[in-house]
């Protein structure tokens, strides 16, 4: 996806606005419909639609087996993909930014202790307009359990839609959030609920064509008992071979009413734990006591620059 626009076989018209729209490459149109490419490069729609259908084919074409990528190469391709945030800051430091795109991730936990607010919160956060920080994103959603509950991402989907109003500053932020509405949300997340384990097979053969266009895999796993010396512990299901193949793990947990969160493996980020809280928005940061700011206390914190990533003032429990 790292291939420069100008090498594409469009009207030069089209190359120049895109180019002054400021896209360079096909990993930037990758999240792009095309009525959102229209408006943001200034071309039909109709143009947006051959433009989007020549980059989406590039993957397939991609690289023959055995090829070689430079490590820039991957560098720029991983800078390329970015984070979805979380809206815990906290725990979005730990992970480097958020969860990463282009990776998997596994969540690990006792029931009850956030595992799935966790996935419904970043099934609303990956949609945030690129325009605000984010990715603009889709989501399929495979749930095995029967614990989606889809008014719980309608409320986390409006606070979200809130909080992106309020930090709204340009005329390209206002008029993203005439598509980033409840309902827009709603309708960009794909729901597939399987029951056993035929379905759920049946299932993932089917994704990798639209993951070839949407990169973001989180996966859930429950915890079990494990006797290790004569002494039992809570460890992640599935076994030491599966351990190995999420590309981080991060395993939620308890200490006595506080929710931690342990960032246990991972290639680019130091272990480490972080508190977190789930709120009626979601999930959110704990609560610390408020210290008085000036306006010259460099510690005070403004949204002044609206494409920081998005962040809600800490809350209580609701």
């Amino acid at each position: 996806m790292q291939r420069a626009l100008s090498s594409f076989p469009f009207a030069p018209a089209v190359k120049v606005r895109l180019i002054n729209a400021g896209f360079q490459s096909a990993a930037d149109l990758c999240d792009f419909r095309p009525l959102q490419l229209s408006k943001e490069a200034g071309i039909s729609q109709e143009e947006a639609e051959e433009v989007l259908q020549a980059v989406r084919s590039e993957p397939l074409q991609g690289r023959a087996a055995g090829s070689r990528l430079t490590a820039l190469e991957l560098l720029e391709r991983e800078q390329t993909l970015g984070s979805i945030v979380t809206f815990c800051s906290d725990l979005d430091c730990m992970l480097g930014g958020g969860v990463p795109v282009g990776k998997t991730m596994e969540v690990c936990g006792a029931p009850g202790v956030g595992k799935t607010q966790l996935c419904m919160q970043l099934a609303v956060d990956v949609q945030i307009p690129v325009c605000f920080g984010g990715l603009g994103g889709q989501v399929a959603y495979i749930d095995t359990e029967g614990s989606f509950f889809v008014q719980r991402v309608a409320d986390m989907a409006q606070a979200a839609v809130e909080h992106c109003s309020l930090m709204a500053e340009d005329t390209e932020q206002r008029e993203a959030l005439k598509e980033f509405t409840v309902e827009t949300i709603l309708s960009n997340l794909f729901l597939f609920r399987c029951h056993d384990y035929v379905e759920l097979l049946a299932e993932i053969y089917l994704l990798p064509n639209f993951l070839a266009q949407h990169p973001e895999i989180v996966l859930t796993n429950q915890m079990t008992t494990k006797v290790v010396n004569g002494q039992s512990k809570l460890v992640p299901a599935l076994g030491e071979s599966w351990g190995h193949a999420a590309t981080q793990r991060l395993i939620l947990h308890w200490e006595g009413q506080q929710r931690l969160a342990s960032l246990c493996k991972s290639p680019t980020c130091k272990e480490a734990t972080v508190p977190y809280q789930i709120t009626g928005h979601g999930l959110r940061d704990v609560a610390r006591p408020s210290l008085p700011t000036t306006s010259a206390d460099p510690s005070a914190v403004t949204l002044g620059n609206a494409r920081k990533r998005p962040r809600l003032e800490e809350e209580g429990p609701p």
